[in-house]
Order: structure tokens, then sequence, then C-alpha cells
């Protein structure tokens, strides 16, 4: 997989969670999925589909890392994985596929979006949709650990 499909996708969230969560996050060594299995208990994913290439973005939190950032998001504490969780993780979701989108088209790719949807519950599967290799780049925060799943084909 193209780095200039996945450093945009990874350069977003940073700004995102460290701008809307006050949360900073540290990349740690990326490596490319063998199934479909989520590693978080909340994903939020999205397509992007355009003239040269197509793909799709999973954000997947651990619970006691969600449940920290969407407290720090929102102002209040928040303690279970409910429909609040879900709509924090869809518009995390949403303005990382948007700050993508325009790092893209910088670089000459122009993408129409999907509209995010968001999936809670342990063990739950993500469907990328395209038959691409998908990228896995975990990331460690003070308030757990999420994982970035990017996953395009040319």
């Amino acid at each position: 997989m193209n780095v200039e499909f996945v450093n945009p996708f990874l350069e977003a969230v940073i700004n995102v969670l460290g701008t809307m969560a006050s949360t900073e996050a540290s990349p740690k060594p990326p490596f490319v999925k063998s199934d479909d299995r989520a590693m978080g208990d909340v994903t939020g994913v999205c397509g992007m589909v355009g003239e040269k290439a197509k793909g799709s973005l999973a954000i997947s939190f651990t619970e006691e890392a969600i449940l920290s950032i969407a407290s720090r998001m929102l102002g209040e504490e928040i303690s279970s994985m409910d429909e609040t969780i879900a709509d924090v993780v869809g518009e995390i979701t949403n303005i990382v596929v948007g700050g993508t989108k325009r790092a893209l088209v910088e670089q000459g790719y122009t993408f129409d979006m999907a509209i995010p949807s968001t999936v809670i519950g342990k063990d739950h599967s993500i469907f990328h949709r395209t038959d691409g290799p998908i990228m896995i780049v975990p990331f460690e925060t003070d308030a757990g650990k999420f994982f970035v799943e990017v996953c395009f084909e040319k």
C-alpha cells in the first residue's frame, strides 16, 4: 500500500484527538491485518471512492480509550458504551476522513466520502469492501489503545 494514502490518515487522527480531546496519540509499528476481527470494542468505518483509487478507514477503540476520549470531548463523565459513544466515534471518523480527503486532494486524488458507520461490541468484524491489503497502525494514549486500519486499492 502506498504511504501517500496512510500518512494523511495518521496525521488527521493525531490532530483530531489532540484538538478535540486533549489526547496525545503515539503511533506504533504498522502491520498487515490478516482477518476481519476488530482489535477494539467500538469501530467507526468510512469508505472513500475516487477516479484513481478507492478504499476505507476504520478507527477501532478499546472501551477504556473511547470512554476517556469521549469524556474529554464532551466535558462530562461517560461511563458506558452506548449511543453517545457511537456518535462520538462516528464524528471522530467523519472529521478524520474529511481532513484526509483535503490532504489527498493536494496530492491529486479526489474522493467522495460515504457516511461513517459505527459498530459497538467485543469481537465484532470490520469489512473494508476493497481488495487491497489492510494496514493497521496501533496507537497508544494515556487514555488507552486504539487502532487505525487503512485499506486502499488503485
